[in-house]
């Protein structure tokens, strides 16, 4: 319903805000409640947002065993989380920031292919991690969620031959 665009801080309240919300009743409320944001109602996938454009990006991305299908990242057969990130990346601007919540999947999962497309194309400048309980209250459930922040590199590098701790 559009949580992180309220919670902006005064001094961005000026920004253009894009929002995506798959869910047709939460997407109709966000886009009531922020009549001067642009919000899509429907999969992220099927949004046309140009790439390289976006400042920052924030986000909670959905967690699932599934994948989506787009032609542009099939070939990686990233899960549904993963496509998140990978689409965010392209969307933001060299320089630009990706705050996201992610479940401890991203960082933890033994095959590093998604740690490694993101460290090709970003630098990784904070991780927190919460505790299980940390949604309990609010979303009624308990996972351990990482919460995750990126800059995009200005030119995509092959990180396997820098010192990157993260990837392993």
């Amino acid at each position: 319903v559009g949580n992180f665009i309220g919670m902006r801080p005064d001094n961005l309240a000026d920004s253009k805000i894009y929002g995506v919300e798959l869910d047709s009743i939460s997407g109709r409320i966000a886009q009531q409640l922020y009549q001067k944001s642009s919000i899509a109602v429907r999969g992220f996938e099927k949004t046309d947002l140009p790439d390289s454009f976006f400042d920052a990006a924030i986000g909670n991305v959905p967690f699932g065993s599934f994948k989506i299908v787009d032609k542009r990242y099939d070939k990686y057969n990233f899960l549904i989380h993963d496509y998140f990130f990978a689409r965010t990346m392209d969307k933001v601007r060299p320089g630009g920031i990706i705050a996201f919540i992610t479940s401890k999947g991203t960082m933890d999962k033994q095959n590093p292919s998604i740690r490694k497309y993101l460290a090709d194309r970003a630098e990784l400048i904070g991780a927190v991690r919460l505790p299980n309980t940390a949604f309990k209250q609010t979303a009624n459930t308990e996972v351990v969620t990482d919460i995750l922040f990126f800059r995009k590199r200005e030119e995509k590098i092959n990180a396997a031959i820098e010192n990157t701790e993260w990837l392993a």
